[in-house]
């Protein structure tokens, strides 16, 4: 199956001929009359999107794909979700932004909303998944410090988990090659293997203030954590006066088939983070924690300019919304199931593909070497697909994907496998 080309010409003139913006302005800078004014921080595929609907997304050229990226776990009720748009063009008319020195009532209900669906009682809106992990490493340090008066700094994480790329997210990230050329590193973080408990405990010392786990691995090559290792460790936790950090910025609001992964293992975390998926695509996160822990966060303790304002609170409010009026959790839950049978059955006898593992549409293919080659296939086939880690194939769909679209994206991506594998050297 090719890349199709779908899009209405009208829809694609509307999205490519302002002046100055969208892809004509990107195809400008790629063709090189000048050098680009961007930094080159991303290594970015050839590809120009300028359309997106549902599961699906179109480039300039009019090209169709079938988007089981969902722009790294962003776009979870699809593109452009219409209950969300409509919600925030009526905001749009009315306020944009306020200082927080102001309350603000999208942001409570906002607030109320996610508490409702969590163990958590309090709640910090910030811009980013990085900025939600940072906010939670300085609530640990801070409640150790000025309300427990003691002297707790260090959070001890696991290798090849990803925390974000700010100077205290990326140390406290267990994979080195964030870190490169960023020294010297802010002190006060350890990182451990993950499911070895003799190592975390022989990590714990009189500084030590929380630790930080994902419950997924999820850039780190998707890997779920063992529901014995989590029980062990939020047990330890307790017994040592630690904190415990669940990051939830890719694994939460439904992305494994509960609104949060942890609440799989049956734990409740004391602080845990959230991003991504929490606004539709609007940049928000979100860092959640128990209400004794309100305290360690008086006024003027921390803050964030444009973190929980009225734009993007509306949207979290009517993605939630969403989510609960169409059972998107439970969905999920059905469909990773069924995504993830599928793959196994499709891939049983093909021994480049090693595992299938993940939880709920958080799914990642371990293959037998380097995926890089497969992944730009696959967009040459109209399929959007990410990597995590050299030899790991990351699926993220969209939280609303059919048994339709997860069976032609599977299809393709058994024909692009089979069409690498065949290639001499492969």
């Amino acid at each position: 199956m090719g890349v199709e080309k779908t899009m209405a010409q009208s829809d694609l003139k509307e999205a490519t001929t302002a002046p100055g913006t969208g892809a004509n302005a990107v195809a400008a800078a790629a063709e090189g009359s000048s050098p680009s004014a961007l930094f080159p921080s991303y290594a970015r595929y050839p590809i120009h999107l300028v359309k997106g609907k549902g599961s699906w997304l179109w480039d300039d050229k009019g090209n169709r794909y079938l988007d089981f990226m969902s722009g790294l776990a962003v776009a979870n009720l699809g593109h452009a979700p219409e209950k969300v748009a409509a919600k925030v063009k009526a905001q749009l008319d009315e306020l944009w932004h306020v200082s927080n020195l102001f309350h603000i009532p999208q942001q409570e209900a906002a607030a109320r909303k996610l508490t409702e669906i969590s163990c958590a009682d309090v709640v910090f809106f910030c811009n980013s998944g990085a900025e939600a992990n940072e906010a939670a490493i300085k609530l640990a340090r801070r409640y150790h410090q000025k309300v427990k008066g003691t002297n707790r700094f260090e959070i001890i994480t696991f290798n090849q988990s990803f925390h974000g790329r700010t100077l205290a997210t990326l140390t406290a990230t267990g994979q080195q090659k964030v870190k490169d050329g960023f020294l010297p590193l802010p002190e006060g973080f350890k990182s451990v293997p993950l499911h070895d408990l003799p190592a975390l405990k022989a990590a714990i010392g009189p500084q030590t203030a929380a630790v930080m786990l994902e419950m997924v691995q999820a850039e780190g090559g998707v890997h779920p954590v063992d529901p014995a290792f989590v029980r062990e460790l939020s047990e330890l936790c307790k017994e040592e006066g630690l904190l415990l950090i669940i990051d939830e910025v890719q694994t939460g609001m439904g992305r494994t088939g509960k609104w949060f992964a942890h609440q799989h293992y049956g734990i409740e975390p004391d602080i845990f983070t959230s991003a991504k998926g929490i606004a539709s695509g609007l940049p928000a996160g979100a860092m959640l924690a128990k209400a004794y822990l309100r305290e360690a966060f008086p006024p003027g303790s921390h803050a964030s300019t444009f973190g929980g304002n009225p734009i993007v609170t509306t949207a979290i409010i009517a993605t939630l919304e969403t989510m609960q009026e169409e059972r998107i959790p439970e969905h999920v839950a059905e469909m990773g199931e069924y995504l993830t049978g599928l793959l196994k059955e499709t891939f049983k006898d093909e021994p480049f593909v090693q595992e299938v593992r993940g939880k709920g549409l958080l799914i990642g293919i371990q293959c037998a070497g380097p995926v890089g080659d497969i992944v730009l296939l696959g967009q040459q086939h109209g399929l959007l697909f990410v990597t995590a880690g050299p030899e790991v194939i990351r699926l993220l769909p969209n939280l609303k994907v059919s048994k339709e679209e997860i069976d032609q994206a599977v299809a393709i991506l058994a024909d692009v496998i089979a069409a690498y594998t065949s290639k001499e050297g492969n």
